[in-house]
């Protein structure tokens, strides 16, 4: 896979273990730098039932980044990134200049990788 091929690869961000308001500020900081499957009216809903609730959105890394001021959360924030390696660290990049962001794990493959990620509010 070449740098070209590499911009390209979507990247895949699931939030979980928060508020649905929560979740909805954290995906619209990503949607305001990265192309997205989501609508911008789009906002997280709960689902009923005694689930755990999983917000999932597809971000296209490839155009102009453009870094997010500091976000505040209520509480902190489970997000899982999948993509390609260029793709999640730019991704990353993005969720760091909105929130504080601590790494909780990694799973590498031959392509992609898997990162878990706890956000909370960022500096002011």
């Amino acid at each position: 896979m070449n740098s070209a091929d590499q911009s390209t690869t979507p990247v895949v961000v699931s939030i979980t273990g928060c508020a649905k308001e929560d979740a909805d500020k954290v995906l619209r900081a990503l949607g305001q730098s990265h192309a997205s499957d989501r609508d911008d009216g789009d906002a997280p809903q709960y689902v009923s039932g005694d689930h755990a609730t999983v917000w999932t959105a597809t971000f296209d890394v490839s155009g102009t980044h453009t870094a997010s001021g500091p976000v505040q959360l209520s509480d902190p924030v489970e997000a899982e990134i999948q993509g390609g390696y260029w793709a999640v660290d730019r991704i990353q990049e993005t969720l760091a200049s909105a929130f504080t962001v601590q790494e909780q794990g990694m799973a590498a493959g031959d392509q992609e990788k898997d990162v878990q990620l706890r956000l909370s509010s960022g500096g002011s």
